[in-house]
């Protein structure tokens, strides 16, 4: 059942699909701590507080802020969406030179994130990912 992107009950179902592809796909070789925060969100009044580490080679994402993140970024709701769910790496771009991205850290560290491609694994999970995606 489809569930608004980033809701409790979305993530709750991400979670559920990245447990089955624990160890499936390939291990990520940078070591990234990236805090992220979804601005204009569709339900509720404030903006959603996430993270995203590499540390452990897998990549894993939640809700809440790192103590200690190399970067934070700052999106609006529609490219987040267009960026991890849709995988629309085009609309991150434009939506940075439009100034509607922000980094504050060590971009250097995203910018390792972007030479990665993806396994036949990790597209299986992103297609899963946009099936519970209303």
């Amino acid at each position: 059942m489809p569930h608004p992107f980033l809701s409790d009950d979305w993530i709750a179902e991400a979670h559920i699909i990245r447990a089955e592809y624990r160890g499936k796909t390939t291990s990520i070789p940078h070591s990234v701590r990236m805090n992220l925060v979804v601005t204009e969100m569709p339900f509720g009044d404030e903006a959603l507080a996430a993270h995203m580490d590499t540390t452990s080679g897998d990549l894993e994402l939640d809700k809440g802020h790192l103590d200690d993140a190399d970067l934070q970024i700052e999106v609006d709701y529609v490219t987040a969406r267009a960026i991890l769910v849709e995988g629309n790496p085009q609309a991150g771009m434009q939506a940075f030179m439009a100034g509607k991205v922000r980094v504050q850290g060590d971009m250097s560290k995203l910018m390792l994130l972007q030479t990665m491609p993806p396994d036949n694994a990790a597209r299986e999970l992103a297609e899963r990912l946009r099936d519970i995606t209303g």
